[in-house]
């Protein structure tokens, strides 16, 4: 019953246009395993900021915070979720996600640096027969309302590898976007948090916008 209400509501969502829709609102997941969830506090509030000023979008400006296991994921077609360590999701939060995803939803993962070793088994749990693969630099994510050129861009730099951007893919639709070596939720942070360029913050920003107009009007 849950999966059908949540696809009515993505049917219902994918059907307004990216321009018209009214107050929807994004949330950042509250996960399990000791890892900083909350890390970058103030990054989604400026994404959606820029995505309203940049796309005009009318999200709210009042980001939510959902767990994996709660029904209430549904309200959100865009979930958010970063941090440096480790990451749980049980049997029950990981059949939650697959739900949500499944039926419409989206979920970015941020890394924040660490999170990668943690991560990638417990979306195995969410879809086993999924693999992450590397979306190329001609993927339409980045061709949206800013072209990126080269794809994914890097932000803050950690270990002097390049960024990468993978996703997961069901049936045709892009239902995760794992931003690696990257750190984009860096470069939506207050300017003072990481005294990043005007240039960085702007590129990430743009990326975000991206993401979101890609999400907000996939099939």
């Amino acid at each position: 019953m849950k999966s059908r209400i949540l696809v009515v509501f993505f049917i219902i969502f994918l059907s307004v246009p990216l321009f018209a829709q009214q107050d929807m609102q994004i949330a950042l997941l509250k996960y399990r395993g000791g890892g900083d969830w909350y890390a970058n506090p103030t990054s989604l509030r400026n994404l959606v900021a820029f995505c309203n000023e940049q796309l005009g979008t009318t999200i709210s400006t009042e980001v939510a915070t959902v767990e994996p296991s709660d029904p209430a994921i549904i309200n959100y077609p865009f979930v958010h979720m970063t941090g440096h360590g480790n990451v749980i999701f049980n049997a029950e939060e990981a059949a939650n996600l697959r739900k949500y995803l499944i039926g419409g939803g989206f979920l970015h993962i941020d890394d924040n640096y660490g999170i990668d070793p943690y991560v990638r088994p417990q979306m195995k749990k969410v879809f086993p027969e999924l693999d992450f693969v590397e979306l190329p630099a001609n993927h339409p994510l980045f061709n949206q309302r800013f072209y990126f050129i080269n794809g994914i861009p890097k932000i803050h730099e950690h270990d002097g590898k390049p960024a990468q951007a993978f996703g997961l893919i069901y049936e045709g639709r892009l239902v995760c976007l794992y931003t690696y070596e990257c750190d984009l939720g860096d470069g939506w942070e207050d300017p003072s948090v990481h005294h990043d360029s005007e240039e960085t913050r702007l590129k990430a920003l743009k990326m975000g916008a991206n993401l979101i107009q890609f999400v907000f009007t996939q099939k």
